[in-house]
């Protein structure tokens, strides 16, 4: 607030000369204005005309009356006229003066020049009777942060400024004010003003007495100025004119607390003599506030009770009860003078006038008093004053008001009875006391409001039904017509009717309620803004727009007459309105809805977005109200790089955190969201004590009740698996595999190690790869946070129970396990499980570390320490690297303990009986109370400060008290008392427990609650040495290691169970964490024990299953369990025991040799396995995992198990693994003792150069059994396919092979005379093809057209068998009857030759290349034009393989769709010298004359046939050059030919010869995409991206990457594809369809849904308003349509449409097709009924009844169908009921 550094305007008009008040106070009366200047510019006066001729027409008036009665005239206040008919009454005794106005007023006067007033007019107060230097009594009713309102009689209020209340609050003001100027330093205003609390100054319902400093018309925005009166309550003020002798007993003086002292306080007094000072005792302050609160600066008015002797010290009470009781004397009987009678003074007076509208009278006969029609009591009671009040009696009264204006002194008295009590008036409801204003709220309607009394011309007073408190109707507002006169006999307004009536206010000094007849007041939604609920929807009209520095600021929108609200311009629109001045024109009606009320400013926020207008959903005004999982639209008002806040209604805020923005990863919020935006939230968290929330707006529905429970059951330390869903810059989000939640695992998690270590594995992890054995490491349910790790050192210190995941966990000395969280210079933080942190200083770190600032140290490293000291008071705890001594360990527990060296007392011991330390003995009975329950430990405490530890191992006595195996400890519970018996101290570096002479001053307690241990009998302590073989035991696992099982028997007993014998169902070792979790029970029998070396060895399987230890224990077919030590892939080492182990060969592993892979086994994995074999001299055993040796599994077996040399027979054919490629041949292992041997010439029936490379170790092969030798244990095997197939023919030789015949085969070698050609399947055949006899055409370059292994088919035209040398054509004309002739020519082939033609499809076949062509050019740019559609009709040519295809089938001559013609069209095969339409060159004839031929011409076969050669392609295109479509049958046909480089050079000729134009636009366009296609297959990545550069400067660069995608996708290069599609967003983000091609992508392709769905947030953020509607509603039809969607999601997209937008039926349609089609017929009824239920027109009603039947009458029965046509006939006459209304 601005500095106050002057006086106020009261103090300085106070008057420093002594005189009468009367005179002092009474104002010079003017018509002038205050803030009008006593001397306008020019001279010119300030008056209007009007006002002059009002002047002169007054004076004259005045002139007459003194010349008739001989007195001076009435002094006028300037608001005379206007302020008239707040007078209650203008009547003299015997004489009645009419209501004036201007029209009359001459009748009026010359009434009462004609009469003579002849006493005291009676007449309460009216703002125009209150002038500066009245004082008035008044009631606090309202306390404001910089004023307080003051209600006064006759339903006047006035408002006391916070700088004149007292001159000890205007320092204080003015301190602050001074403070806030210098600490902000014009950086802004700094609000400190809540350092003062008026509610300490004053107190609502409290009685003061006032000064009026001002009274003014506050012009304000309706049509009449708000009249404002301005008081003071400063006793300066207050008292003025008092002086000492006027402080006499039974006075009242306003007083000012000056200082609280301990029996009472000192008061100031405000008078000239500073020197008087008053006292109040504590017990005189009264119920208003004790005295301890008691605040300097507060006001009270008070009666003087006492003075001193030398008058100093005014006695004071402020007791209402000893003020208000005046039947004691308490009123002012003596004065010295008439000043001393002031507002609040109760007196004594003579009544000397009564009349029916108030009474007058005289105080110690001097002072004129008068008390209106409502304070004479007379309204109250109903009675006439006459029979309760006679003249000449004196009775008591409460000083009301001065008259000041007046010129003999004239007071305002009181005489109702709570004024004169000076307490509130009450009304009694239920024999209870209530206030008035809560047995009738303002703004409440009273239908039968009963007329009690009329007062003619001023108005009615009226029975409300509230006992003991009328109302009051002023004539103005009995009607909203004029009512010129009333009368109590006649008219609709007599007594006894009855009105409906509205309370506007209540008077608490006058206790009456002030109420309306008027109708429109009645219909009014509002009369105050206290009346206006927080969320509500309010209707108005534009007032004013509010401009400010930068543009329009906001909107003022009128409610009603007296109530405006603003509308700030962020809630002008949901989006940001550039013009906003053109929408919110003044006068325009809106519909609004409220923000917030603040009633201390009288200032209301609404808003006009129509997101939170047309909201269904709970205002949220209140936190109490509030709970998490709802859900609520909020308004963005800050964005910070944390988060955002949240406006909801009234004060209810929420804090957003970034995480919580999306379910995608955010980096900076401004990005995404802007100031203004409304968002849809749901409370996460919520505190409303301290009025704080937390929200989200990820979906609920995806993280529901089910998903919290889920993340509330999980707990620090357990084991997860989960599927990598996304990898970020620094860590991998996880989704849980049972329960779908996301956690976070950070690369420094992976593994133990360095920096590069982890990031080397982060980078082996793929999204979507699984991830097993993970460990929760802590847990945020608020944020929804899991935070895990992947350290093999967190992993094993948590099963060995050494990291801590709570503060009672810790103990001083044990070492933790843990990792750095940060670091500082003083040292490092350390965290454990659970977000447990504990504080590593410098000076404890380890001798081998650096120095700061990092000391050698990263985040996230692993690091062990031991517990230092603990602060149980602060939660605190620190570590320390270096070697704990005992004296440490004594000196920090005795800290953490809270225990003095000197002192062994205990404190609240729980047994209620021990008092020293010393009292734990050995053997000791005591009581414990559980801290805290672990898997293998129990923390109790002993007393206040001492712990305890019970082992899990000294809690049950036998087997069958043990109820839950896996967890025993889980029946106990935290702050469970139980009763134990002390064994011993904990010792925490070893684990072991020590005797009690061995404890230090604050120890660790091991105690046993064994129930047989809870005996004085003596304590028999277990100890290795008294452990027995083959004994058996209770055992607790305490540890899993890689080998065994570390279990306990005691505390300081422990052993080990090897793997292999902790059970005998061997399907339980795979997964030890699981079945035998840290902390389970089992029972094991000693197998081994060495007290010696502190060795036990245990096993839990059976007696029998436990003896085999060594190799004369097996025999074969023996089925035992074993652990993989080993793992090749040859083989798999099994152990079996400590001194037995054997291999599982691959021929031993399977039933079916296809699948035998020793890599899908582990180590340490636990396998069931059979003896095989047993070689004991050699000791040597053979395992095996065959299913049908172990599991004695029927199913069929492939490869049966070949023990012996002597069970193979020749012609067996058997499958084995290859042992050994030597140079003579190969050796195979048929079993694990059986071996063959393969010739080099019984490898394969042709000839192999290098036949080792293509044989290679345990390769698995087919052979048959030529020779067995038992004897001497050979065998003897082939593989050729000559010897094991019934069907095999022989290679093709030189005799084979016949002119004419048609072959397949390679090239073997290019030079640059022809190519060699190697026959398939034959025996190393070959030939040559000279390069004249490679084409129709002169071939100049053979290494350019073929390479070496390129797969051809050729034509035999010589073969020389002496020379073994075979001639081959390539041409294509040696192939046009074998085309014609396939079917007999592969007959013919089959029964000669043995020549096997092979499959067009082989790899690198020039048919394979033209069918791959074929298949990419079929999407050759989606053509979507219908001249090629015409074309394709006319040449016959199919336009989705881009290839001409005849119409009717012609096996002879043209194109078809399986590839090229090599005959070119010509019939006459057997034509000599045919000549090539390919390149027009005729092949050398023989010159001979001829005769003349006619050449026919062809060209009309073109319309028949098609193009059939490159000539006739050129031929078509000079008649027809901008047709795209012949350009791609040109294109295809070279393809075919695999000419690509010419396809190529027709795409550029097509290019340039297309002309540019509309028409033609889309033909270029399709050659366009047709050479994308083709550069797409044929080309690189370069040359795409060239071509398709070019492409976007001819074309629509949109058009060109939505096609250039779809070649990617339909292409199978979905990585490329999503590249273009991700830039293409960016790049035309403003189409929808842009948007929806990703989404469609994402969805059907890669099936990536929740990528796709994180779409569209940014698409509505980059799209217009307009679209959004439309495309949120296709992104719904995602997640119906696509296989990869949710629909429950769908529905719940569709769902917030339909609530922002019902009247969307549109949406509603769609909606209902996705359901029908979905199939969920309860889904689908539910949404008929909801859309046929909203307000629908006639037709729109009628569309969707009728849709609901049909789909009845399909789906439904008739019942269903019947009730349809009752809601349609229901609808039918509701709207019948409607019109008729």
């Amino acid at each position: 607030m601005p500095s106050l550094k002057r006086k106020t305007e009261t103090e300085s008009e106070a008057p420093l000369k002594k005189q009468r008040p009367s005179q002092a106070l009474r104002p010079a009366v003017s018509i002038l204005k205050d803030e009008e200047p006593a001397f306008p510019r020019g001279g010119a006066s300030v008056l209007t005309p009007l006002e002059h001729k009002q002047i002169q027409i007054r004076a004259k008036q005045d002139v007459l009356f003194e010349q008739s009665t001989g007195k001076k005239a009435r002094i006028y206040d300037s608001e005379d006229e206007e302020n008239e008919d707040e007078e209650h009454f203008e009547e003299v005794p015997g004489k009645h003066k009419a209501k004036r106005n201007l029209k009359t007023s001459g009748k009026r006067h010359q009434a009462s020049n004609t009469t003579q007033e002849t006493g005291v007019k009676i007449e309460g107060l009216s703002y125009k009777r209150l002038v500066h230097g009245s004082m008035v009594l008044g009631q606090v009713v309202q306390i404001n942060r910089y004023d307080i309102a003051l209600t006064l009689p006759n339903n006047l209020t006035g408002y006391i400024p916070i700088t004149s209340i007292s001159d000890k609050v205007t320092e204080a003001v003015e301190a602050i004010a001074a403070a806030d100027d210098a600490s902000s330093n014009g950086e802004g205003d700094s609000d400190s003003t809540h350092e003062l609390n008026l509610t300490s100054i004053v107190a609502v319902g409290q009685y003061l007495r006032a000064y009026v400093s001002s009274t003014n018309n506050s012009t304000g925005s309706g049509a009449k100025g708000r009249k404002h009166v301005e008081l003071s309550i400063n006793p300066k003020q207050a008292n003025f004119g008092l002086k000492r002798t006027d402080l006499v007993v039974n006075s009242m003086v306003q007083a000012v607390v000056a200082s609280v002292e301990d029996h009472g306080v000192i008061m100031s007094l405000g008078l000239e003599d500073t020197t008087i000072r008053g006292f109040m005792s504590s017990k005189e302050i009264g119920d208003i506030r004790k005295h301890a609160d008691l605040k300097e600066g507060a006001v009270y008015l008070c009666v003087v009770t006492g003075l001193s002797s030398n008058g100093n010290i005014v006695k004071l009470s402020a007791n209402p009860e000893r003020i208000g009781n005046v039947k004691k004397s308490n009123f002012l009987i003596d004065a010295p003078n008439v000043d001393c009678f002031l507002p609040g003074t109760a007196v004594e007076f003579l009544i000397t006038e009564i009349t029916t509208l108030g009474l007058a009278g005289k105080v110690m006969g001097l002072l004129d008093v008068t008390a209106d029609v409502i304070h004479s009591g007379a309204a109250a009671s109903g009675k006439l004053l006459e029979k309760k009040y006679s003249v000449g009696t004196k009775i008591k009264g409460r000083i009301l008001c001065t008259f000041p204006a007046y010129e003999e002194k004239k007071l305002g008295i009181s005489l109702l009875d709570h004024i004169m009590d000076f307490t509130p008036l009450s009304s009694r409801s239920n024999d209870k006391h209530v206030s008035p204003s809560t047995a009738l709220p303002m703004s409440s309607v009273v239908d039968h409001a009963r007329v009690a009394r009329v007062v003619p011309g001023f108005g009615v007073f009226v029975d409300l039904g509230v006992k003991g408190i009328r109302g009051f109707v002023h004539i103005s507002h009995l009607s909203d017509r004029k009512v010129e006169t009333i009368s109590d006999t006649t008219g609709p307004y007599k007594v006894g009717t009855v009105h409906r009536a509205r309370i506007l206010n209540y008077n608490s000094v006058d206790g009456l309620f002030l109420a309306s007849f008027e109708q429109s007041i009645l219909e009014l939604p509002f009369l105050r803004l206290e009346d206006v609920k927080v969320g509500q929807i309010v209707k108005g009209q534009v007032s004013k727009l509010i401009v400010n520095a930068a543009g329009i600021g906001g909107v003022l929108v009128g409610v009603t007459e007296n109530i405006s609200g603003l509308v700030p311009e962020m809630h002008l629109a949901d989006v940001h309105l550039q013009h906003p001045e053109k929408k919110f024109r003044e006068g325009v009606s809106v519909t609004a809805r409220v923000l917030s009320i603040d009633l201390e400013r009288r200032l209301m926020r609404m808003t006009l977005k129509k997101s939170l207008v047309n909201s269904d959903v709970t205002v949220w005004s209140s936190y109490q109200e509030l709970a998490v999982g709802m859900q609520a639209p909020g308004t963005l008002i800050s964005i910070l790089p944390t988060g955002a806040v949240v406006q909801f209604y009234g004060n209810v805020r929420g804090f957003l955190p970034v995480s919580q923005m999306s379910e995608s990863y955010i980096k900076d919020p401004k990005l995404h969201f802007r100031i203004g935006q409304v968002v849809n939230v749901n409370i996460t968290s919520i505190d409303a004590a301290e009025n704080r929330m937390t929200v989200s707006c990820r979906d609920p529905i995806s993280f529901g009740v089910l998903q919290q429970k889920e993340l509330a059951d999980l707990k620090p330390g357990a084991k997860v698996d989960g599927t990598v869903s996304e990898k970020t810059a620094d860590e991998i989000i996880v989704e849980l595999d049972d329960s779908g939640l996301r956690a976070y695992l950070p690369f420094e998690h992976l593994v133990d190690g360095s920096a590069a270590k982890c990031l080397a594995s982060a980078k082996k992890v793929r999204v979507g790869q699984g991830l097993q054995n993970l460990m929760i490491m802590s847990k945020d349910e608020t944020k929804r946070i899991i935070r895990l790790t992947n350290k093999p050192s967190l992993i094993r210190a948590h099963q060995s129970g050494r990291l801590p995941a709570s503060f009672e966990e810790l103990i001083v000395g044990e070492e933790v396990f843990g990792f750095v969280k940060n670091i500082i210079a003083t040292g490092i933080f350390v965290q454990f499980a659970g977000d447990l942190t504990g504080f590593l200083p410098a000076k404890y770190l380890g001798d081998d570390v650096s120095g700061p600032p990092d000391f050698g140290m990263r985040k996230h490293q692993s690091i062990s320490a031991r517990v230092q000291s603990i602060h149980h008071s602060q939660n605190r705890f620190s570590l320390t690297q270096k070697p704990v001594s005992e004296n440490d360990v004594v000196k920090n527990s005795k800290s953490a303990a809270g225990l003095q060296l000197q002192d062994r007392a205990l404190s609240n011991p729980f047994d209620g009986v021990s008092v020293s330390l010393d009292d734990f003995s050995l053997g000791k009975l005591t009581k414990v109370k559980i801290v805290s329950v672990k898997e293998t430990q129990m923390n109790v405490q002993l007393a206040d400060g001492i712990q305890g530890r019970i082992d899990v191992s000294q809690v049950f006595d036998s087997w069958e008290d043990i109820k839950d195996r896996k967890h025993p400890l889980k029946s106990f519970n935290t702050k469970q008392i139980l009763s134990a018996r002390v064994l011993g101290v904990h010792d925490s570096r070893n684990h072991r427990f020590l005797p009690i002479t061995h404890s230090n001053k604050a120890p660790v307690f091991e105690l046993s609650v064994k129930p047989a241990d809870q005996t004085e009998a003596e304590l028999d302590i277990l100890t290795l040495e008294k452990v027995q073989q083959s004994s058996s035991w209770l055992v607790f696992v305490n540890n899993i290691a890689d080998d065994c099982l570390w279990v306990n028997l005691s505390p300081n007993v422990r052993g080990r169970i090897r793997i292999m014998d902790v059970s005998d169902d061997v399907s339980l070792l795979d997964d030890l964490a699981s079945n035998f979790p840290i902390g389970s029970a089992l029972r094991a029998r000693v197998l081994h024990v060495d007290p010696a070396n502190n060795r036990l060895d245990l096993s839990a399987r059976s007696g029998a299953s436990s003896a085999i230890m060594t190799l004369k224990d097996l025999s074969i077919g023996m089925v035992l369990p074993g652990r993989v030590t080993k793992v090749t892939e040859r083989y798999i080492m099994v152990q079996l025991s400590e001194q037995l182990s054997a291999p599982v060969h691959l021929v031993d592993m399977v039933d079916d040799y296809d699948i035998a892979n020793s890599t899908i086994y582990q180590k340490n994995q636990t396998v069931r396995v059979c003896v095989s074999d047993i070689d004991l001299p050699n000791k040597k055993t053979t395992l095996s995992t065959r299913p049908s040796k172990v599991l004695s599994s029927s199913l069929p077996v492939k490869d049966p198990e070949i023990t012996s040399v002597a069970q193979l027979k020749v012609n067996d054919i058997v499958r084995g693994f290859i042992k050994n490629v030597a140079d003579n041949g190969v050796f195979v292992t048929l079993s694990s003792n059986v071996t063959a041997y393969v010739r080099v010439t019984d490898l394969s029936d042709s000839f192999i150069k290098d036949w080792k490379s293509d044989f290679q170790v345990d390769q698995l092969v087919t052979g048959k059994i030529i020779t067995v030798d038992p004897l001497l244990h050979h065998i003897q095997m082939s593989l050729k396919q000559s010897v094991l197939s019934k069907d095999y023919r022989p290679p093709l030789t030189y005799t084979d092979v016949v002119v004419g015949q048609i072959i397949t085969g390679k090239i073997r070698k290019v030079e640059d005379f022809g190519v060699f050609i190697v026959v398939d399947n034959s025996a190393n055949v070959s030939g040559l093809c000279h390069r004249s006899e490679m084409a129709e055409e002169r071939v100049d370059n053979v290494q350019g057209l073929y390479e070496e292994g390129d797969a051809v088919k050729a034509k035999v035209l010589k073969v020389d068998l002496d020379k073994r040398r075979i001639s081959f054509g390539l041409k294509a004309s040696y192939f046009a009857m074998e085309d014609a002739d396939s079917d007999s020519d592969a007959g013919d082939n089959n029964n000669s030759g043995g020549i096997l033609v092979v499959d067009n499809s082989d790899d690198g076949s020039e048919e394979s290349e033209t069918r791959t062509m074929q298949t990419d050019l079929r999407h050759v740019g989606d053509m979507q034009y219908n001249s090629a559609l015409t074309e394709s009709r006319e040449f016959g040519v199919d336009i989705e393989m881009g290839i001409p295809t005849p119409e009717k089938e012609q096996p002879t001559q043209g194109l078809d769709t399986s590839g090229f013609d090599w005959s070119g069209g010509m019939t006459d095969t057997n034509q000599k010298g045919i000549q090539s339409d390919t390149d027009g060159e005729l092949q050398p004839q023989k010159k001979k004359r001829r005769k003349a031929e006619f050449k026919i011409d062809k060209t009309g076969d073109l319309d028949t046939n098609g193009p059939q050669s490159v000539a006739d392609f050129e031929r078509l295109l000079l008649g027809q050059p901008n047709s795209s479509f012949l350009w791609l049958s040109y294109m295809a046909f070279e393809l075919q030919l695999s000419e690509v480089s010419k396809a190529r050079g027709i795409a550029e000729r097509a290019i340039r010869t297309i002309n540019q134009g509309q028409d033609t636009d889309s033909e270029l366009l399709n050659v366009w995409v047709a050479y994308l296609n083709l550069e797409n297959t044929y080309g690189t990545d370069e040359t795409v991206e060239e071509i398709f550069k070019r492409a976007c400067e001819y074309n629509d660069p949109e058009e060109m990457h939505s096609r250039l995608a779809s070649i990617y996708i339909q292409s199978g290069k979905n990585e490329k594809a999503e590249t273009l599609l991700q830039a293409m967003v960016k790049k035309f983000s403003q189409d929808p369809k842009v948007w929806l091609n990703h989404a469609t992508f994402l969805f059907d392709t890669v099936a990536a849904p929740q990528r796709a769905r994180d779409l569209l947030p940014r698409a509505l953020q980059s799209l217009p308003k307009h679209h959004h509607v439309d495309l949120t509603s296709k992104f719904a039809q995602f997640e119906f349509r696509s296989v990869n969607g949710d629909a429950e999601r769908g529905r719940t997209i569709f769902e917030g449409l339909l609530s922002t937008f019902p009247k969307r039926l549109d949406l509603w349609s769609v909606m209902l097709d996705l359901e029908i089609k979905a199939g969920g017929k309860d889904q689908v009824r539910r949404l008929f009924g909801r859309v046929t239920s909203s307000k629908l027109k006639a037709k729109k009603a009628k569309y969707f009844f009728k849709r609901w039947l049909e789909y009845e009458e399909k789906e439904g029965d008739a019942q269903s169908c019947e009730k349809v046509k009752a809601r349609a006939a229901e609808y039918v006459r509701q709207q019948e009921d409607v019109d008729k209304s």
